[in-house]
């Protein structure tokens, strides 16, 4: 199947393309070099097209950064963390209560853990949901 040819009972490629892609009106924007290549890297951190990018900045809409994502990705496992070190911690209390430190200082660094991951969930929040 080349230059457009239609697959068995179906319409060519070609038509599906132009099916899909609705968008046909370029807008031409005049830029330096240094202007473009801020564009492209800016557009390619967002993982977008420049089109698309171009496209959603000359909308207003929010462009997010793949960066944002992965820092919630990894704030996610931090976050996991604080409560399996919170669950042993709890669990140390329940079996060896008194042994090796004061329940009080125990149950105190629980509730700090408890409020890392408030505020972890906190700043994932505000990446995942900016506000324009």
């Amino acid at each position: 199947m080349t230059n457009g040819e239609a697959p068995k009972g179906g319409a060519s490629t070609v038509e599906l393309e132009q099916r899909a892609r609705r968008r046909g009106k370029p807008i031409e924007v005049w830029v330096t070099d240094e202007e473009k290549a801020e564009i492209d890297a800016r557009a390619n951190s967002a993982g977008l097209s420049r089109s698309a990018y171009m496209r959603a900045a000359g909308l207003n809409h929010r462009v997010g950064a793949i960066a944002d994502l992965d820092a919630v990705r990894d704030l996610v496992k931090v976050n996991a963390d604080f409560g399996r070190l919170a669950g042993l911690l709890k669990l140390w209390l329940a079996e060896k209560r008194g042994q090796g430190a004061r329940p009080f200082d125990v149950e105190a660094l629980m509730m700090q853990f408890r409020e890392l991951q408030h505020q972890t969930r906190a700043i994932m929040s505000r990446i995942v949901f900016k506000k324009k």
